[in-house]
């Protein structure tokens, strides 16, 4: 099972990992030389593509490594911006279609601008229901993050909607769907439950109240805390960074971590990894010093507007006199802006 866990979930993996050629017998000839630096340089170069052909780890086998992953999420569904927050180096992108103007047409897009930047992109529902972990799980994410999660009963039911009959109640379509390359990945049955991690959001005061029986529920892998709509929930809309609402989320933190170390005294039982989003008053940093494990720090419409009003700004406080170049004591003669 480690074994698959480790294996890419995306449909770059399957078309474009190598095949595996038979072996010739060796031959002495005088090709068995010293190599030349031109076959050495060909040699490099082979390795450098052989890495980019193999496949992307998991997200569930770098959260077993121990690894403190960190993501953006993506509301614009711009495939341009997503592929420069992988090339960026994000861990991974949640292509939100709870709050973004997209759909699943649109997320396909995306999914395909993250797979050829090899990141893993994590899809998240509109609402918790069969039909659209149905539609979401057919594309092939690496992951799916599922909205208001308030039970263990409904942690149970959501899990229910990923997984094949007998243990769930996901409709099959698996010759045909993308996530498995097509039909072209004769494994992809077999292993897309245990590959695919799935997130429990955790928003609201009912949930935070059962957070601890939450994360244990076999077959989530992850609760995601929400702490904007835990704020709205606890009355306090306008104010997400409340006293009472910053000791209810590290008490709910407190308890998933919790979980998981009573799972190193047992590791047959279940317990989720912390996920958080970042907020104004509580920045990434800080989120991964207190124990999470997936940090999601950004939203790529919060960094262009950022950054577009720093750039108005800048250009509004210009004190220059127009036409007064800066940084020029004496004017050239005839010549060019380059020189």
């Amino acid at each position: 099972m480690a074994a698959s866990a480790a294996a890419a979930t995306s449909l770059s993996y399957h078309l474009l990992a190598p095949k595996p050629k038979p072996r010739t017998p060796c031959r002495l000839s005088l090709l068995s030389r010293k190599p030349t630096r031109a076959a050495s340089a060909i040699s490099a170069s082979a390795a450098s593509a052989s890495d980019f052909l193999a496949p992307v780890p998991s997200l569930k086998s770098r959260l077993a490594a121990g690894d403190t992953l960190y993501g953006l999420f993506l509301l614009s569904f711009s495939p341009t911006l997503a592929e420069i927050a992988a090339l960026a180096g994000y861990d991974y992108v949640v292509v939100d279609m709870e709050h973004g103007p997209g759909g699943i047409t649109e997320a396909l897009a995306c999914l395909r601008a993250l797979d050829a930047a090899r990141t893993p992109a994590v899809l998240r529902l509109p609402e918790a229901c069969p039909v659209w972990a149905k539609k979401a799980l057919d594309l092939g994410p690496a992951g799916l993050m599922l909205p208001a999660v308030e039970s263990p009963a409904a942690a149970a039911e959501a899990i229910s909607y990923c997984r094949y009959p007998p243990r769930g109640v996901r409709g099959a379509a698996y010759p045909i769907v993308r996530a498995s390359a097509y039909g072209l990945d004769d494994s992809y049955v077999s292993r897309c439950e245990d590959d695919t991690l799935i997130m429990c959001q955790v928003e609201t005061a009912a949930g935070i109240a059962e957070v601890d029986a939450i994360a244990v529920v076999e077959g989530v892998d992850v609760v995601q805390m929400g702490p904007l709509d835990l704020s709205a929930s606890m009355g306090y809309l306008w104010d997400p960074g409340n006293r009472k609402v910053r000791a209810t989320l590290r008490e709910a933190e407190k308890k998933v971590l919790e979980a998981r170390k009573k799972k190193d005294a047992a590791p047959e039982t279940n317990a989720a990894y912390l996920g958080g989003f970042a907020m104004p008053n509580d920045p990434p940093e800080q989120l991964k010093l207190r124990g999470y494990n997936m940090v999601a720090g950004a939203v790529d419409i919060g960094l262009f507007r950022k950054a577009a009003l720093e750039n108005v700004k800048r250009f509004k406080e210009a004190s220059m006199e127009i036409g007064e170049e800066d940084g020029e004591e004496e004017e050239k003669e005839d010549g060019y802006w380059s020189e």
